[in-house]
């Protein structure tokens, strides 16, 4: 990878996807798949960062069962989930609420 900096992953797609050699994936068709997957990062962080809120949030549906009561912190934590991707759209950037204890 000389004068460019592609990675081989980017070099395999490209060859796959025109059925080129290396070298013409590298002369003609990297950067086009390059600049798809940076298109793509901020669509896939928010899929990521939507599934491990779904994921905290599951482990917290048994607090509103019919025969429980949810205190304000436990209802405030899970409201803080729920909105996290208004307030976020990357992991970089994401503060996770803290867990109410007890």
């Amino acid at each position: 990878m000389a004068e460019h900096d592609y990675t081989e992953e980017e070099i395999e797609l490209t060859m796959n996807a025109h059925e080129c050699t290396r070298e013409e994936a590298i002369s003609t068709h990297c950067a086009s798949v390059r600049a798809f997957r940076e298109k793509q990062r901020p669509i896939l962080e928010l899929e990521q960062l939507r599934q491990i809120r779904n994921d905290m949030l599951a482990k917290t549906d048994w607090w509103a069962s019919t025969d429980l009561k949810m205190t304000d912190e436990q209802k405030k934590y899970r409201q803080d989930l729920r909105d996290i991707t208004k307030k976020y759209k990357s992991m970089k950037e994401v503060v996770f609420p803290d867990e109410p204890k007890g």
